[in-house]
């Protein structure tokens, strides 16, 4: 359990607290509260684009190292992978685990 918890401090130790950034989005629908929750909390990442490893991944989930590379394989995990190294971007993270868990 301390280990999430660590985790957790992380993901908000680097939530940016400064209101000087605006991003305007413009939508033909009407969006919905978890789109809405989603973009919130986006606004609030320090550095939405850094890379995440298998190892925080892993660390995040809570899962063993063998899972983490077969979920770094799957179509549905927009990942990164160049060689040996299995990376995907914080954003695109965060939007696939939130898709996972409606």
């Amino acid at each position: 359990m301390n280990e999430i918890d660590n985790m957790t401090m992380k993901f908000v130790n680097e939530i940016d607290t400064k209101e000087d950034k605006k991003i305007n989005i413009n939508l033909e629908k009407p969006i919905t509260i978890e789109q809405l929750m989603a973009i919130e909390s986006i606004k609030r990442i320090k550095n939405p684009f850094r890379m995440l490893s298998v190892k925080d991944v892993m660390h995040d989930l809570n899962i063993c190292e063998t899972i983490a590379y077969r979920t770094f394989k799957r179509s549905d995990f927009p990942s990164i992978n160049i060689g040996k190294s299995n990376q995907i971007m914080l954003i695109a993270y965060l939007i696939w685990k939130m898709s996972k868990r409606i």
